[in-house]
């Protein structure tokens, strides 16, 4: 099934029974069945005012599409995509709609926060087939329900999204990129210090022993930040490819079960310590990605109390959900929604289990 148009989407869904939310077909996690929904043909950029950074696509127009649109005018989605069809083992072409299912957000979102922060507004359409309308092209604080910030993250469990807008970002004058070689937790230390200061950090990772601190903006604010770094932490000016970060590149075409962890950044340290586990930390530790060869770590148990774990890629025979188990309270909340947006139960089953 491969609608072409909001009312033709909304008809599949009155007669569907069980259908996969797909678009490009590169972040899809879980064990979902069902006949395959294919978005991508709700394609198309309909809205594009770079004056006013706004922005409104089709959710089944690719990324690709839309991210060399923006470069043309210098401007960009700030939250900065991954792409982790390599660590996957994937083909295809992401979507936006797909980047707004998945929350998907990148190494500035220290900065400027996470996809469904630059968010404007939705279209989906319900588990009923309604098509509903939620937000709209600037930014305002109203009554009501906050459904845009609802739908991402939701991994197609409430709503198939048939149109987003967002607020885009001017590439900047400058960046600078600061390095040092550093232990795990002197590393992560020294990244929370440059987060808490006051010079405006928009990248904080530790990879391989180096801890990595960027910094954007206008070139003068830019030179003036990184020289205050400098004298904060001892850290130098140095080549870093923050696209490797933000895709996880050393994890890619290794064996071995990827694990994305969200924790506490100050129990980072001593959770890879304790697990013995290769990893790459974002967010000034707040993400770790794990490779774990042989799919036998308890990661779950050990990360309990600080933060959780998404199995992004298992292995074969490897029993975990993808997905952290909820605890009651947030599971009667979940099923709750699920029930008002989803009451038939089509969308994406079985993608929890």
């Amino acid at each position: 099934m491969r609608p072409s148009s909001e009312v033709e989407l909304s008809e599949i869904i009155q007669g569907a029974q069980a259908v996969q939310i797909r678009g490009g077909g590169t972040r899809g996690l879980g064990r979902a069945v069902g006949e395959i929904l294919d978005t991508s043909g709700l394609s198309g950029v309909e809205l594009y005012e770079p004056g006013a950074l706004t922005l409104v696509a089709r959710a089944g127009t690719a990324l690709a599409e839309i991210e060399a649109l923006l470069a043309s005018e210098r401007q960009r989605l700030a939250f900065e995509v991954p792409d982790l069809r390599a660590v996957l083992g994937r083909t295809g072409a992401s979507t936006i709609g797909g980047v707004v299912a998945a929350n998907a957000s990148g190494p500035r979102r220290v900065q400027v926060g996470a996809c469904r922060d630059a968010l404007l507004g939705v279209r989906f359409v319900d588990g009923r087939g309604d098509v509903i309308k939620n937000g709209g092209r600037v930014m305002k604080n109203v009554t009501g329900y906050d459904l845009v910030k609802l739908l991402a993250g939701s991994q197609g469990a409430l709503g198939v999204l048939s149109e987003v807008s967002f607020k885009v970002q001017a590439v900047p004058e400058a960046e600078v990129t600061l390095v040092a070689e550093r232990s795990l937790p002197q590393g992560l230390a020294d990244l929370r210090a440059a987060l808490g200061s006051p010079y405006d950090i928009s990248g904080a990772a530790w990879v391989a022993g180096r801890a990595m601190i960027r910094v954007e903006g206008m070139a003068g604010s830019v030179a003036y930040r990184a020289g205050k770094l400098r004298d904060l932490l001892g850290f130098e000016a140095a080549l870093a490819d923050w696209t490797a970060v933000r895709d996880v590149a050393a994890f890619a075409g290794r064996p071995g079960a990827v694990w994305r962890l969200s924790v506490k950044p100050t129990a980072a340290a001593d959770l890879v310590q304790a697990l013995d586990l290769e990893a790459v930390c974002d967010w000034g530790g707040g993400l770790i990605w794990l490779l774990e060869p042989t799919g036998q770590a308890d990661v779950r148990t050990a990360v309990a109390g600080v933060g959780h774990a998404t199995l992004i890629r298992p292995l074969p025979g490897m029993t975990a959900t993808a997905f952290p188990p909820e605890p009651p309270a947030v599971a009667a909340l979940t099923a709750g929604l699920r029930a008002q947006f989803d009451p038939r139960g089509i969308f994406n089953p079985g993608m929890m289990a």
